[in-house]
């Protein structure tokens, strides 16, 4: 018998009942960068053809996935994102993830705020405002683009190609101000030049007058998908001033990075195998 054949393979999706087989499929799902087909799960899963469809019919029908360009391909749907993205926000480590961004803010005196991706934008987890009287005022479950802002070009930049050619459309790359990236060899080029410096910036590229340093919270393995960022008016925050505040920036990412390795098991352990 064929290695490649589905019979040969075992079933990837655990559970003892339906509702649980149901998010297991979810999680295979939420794993893809691209749309599939019905068959590319019959491939992948070694399941039968039925049963799947029939799932995804269920999950479908829920919001959870949705159907695309021919019909005959799926991919998130937008209950599954808003679910994922509520997760984000209301997560029970907000409280010592702000204890982070407040001691930050305090240090440097600037405006702070922890980001994710989310889809196409970047979305505000959380943020803490500079005490100053001159500011720009941004609040939790703020959305901003990826291709000009300080957290979302570090975002890209951990993508693949294949991912960063969806994304960077002409229609996507919208010109906020003079000085926003607009074609997709210069936000690559951006791109090069935060991977080698490891810190993003955005000097007035999404709103005029506002400047921005980002890092990315490090991973023992994969993708990180936090950020932590300092913005300011540009009157005050450029040049050296900026640079000077990427030592605090640093400081702040690791010790988010030590919140997440302390409440979840599996990075601790994956630190740990990291630095043996």
């Amino acid at each position: 018998m064929s290695l490649n054949h589905p019979a040969s393979k075992s079933p990837k999706l655990e559970g003892d009942t339906p509702a649980i087989r149901l998010f297991s499929l979810l999680e295979v799902i939420a794993e893809k960068d691209q749309y599939f087909s019905l068959q590319d799960l019959v491939q992948e899963l070694g399941l039968p053809k039925p049963t799947l469809h029939r799932m995804l019919q269920q999950l479908d029908d829920a919001g959870m996935v949705q159907r695309d360009g021919d019909g005959r391909h799926y991919s998130a749907g937008a209950r599954l994102r808003r679910f994922a993205e509520k997760l984000l926000l209301n997560n029970t480590l907000q409280g010592a993830r702000r204890n982070v961004l407040r001691a930050l803010v305090a240090e440097v005196g600037e405006s702070g705020n922890i980001t994710s991706c989310a889809g196409n934008e970047v979305l505000y987890l959380d943020r803490v405002e500079t005490p100053a009287p001159l500011r720009f005022y941004l609040h939790s479950g703020s959305r901003v683009p990826l291709h000009c802002s300080a957290s979302g070009k570090l975002f890209l930049m951990q993508m693949t190609a294949a991912q960063r050619k969806r994304l960077l459309v002409p229609s996507a790359l919208e010109k906020y101000t003079e000085k926003t990236l607009i074609t997709r060899e210069a936000v690559e080029a951006e791109l090069q030049r935060v991977g080698r410096e490891g810190y993003a910036l955005d000097v007035e590229e999404f709103l005029p007058g506002l400047t921005c340093i980002a890092v990315l919270v490090p991973v023992a393995r994969g993708k990180s998908n936090l950020a932590v960022a300092i913005q300011a008016p540009s009157i005050r925050f450029h040049g050296e001033r900026i640079m000077t505040c990427l030592p605090a920036l640093r400081q702040a990412a690791q010790a988010l990075a030590d919140i997440e390795v302390d409440n979840y098991p599996q990075e601790k352990t994956d630190r740990n195998r990291k630095t043996s």
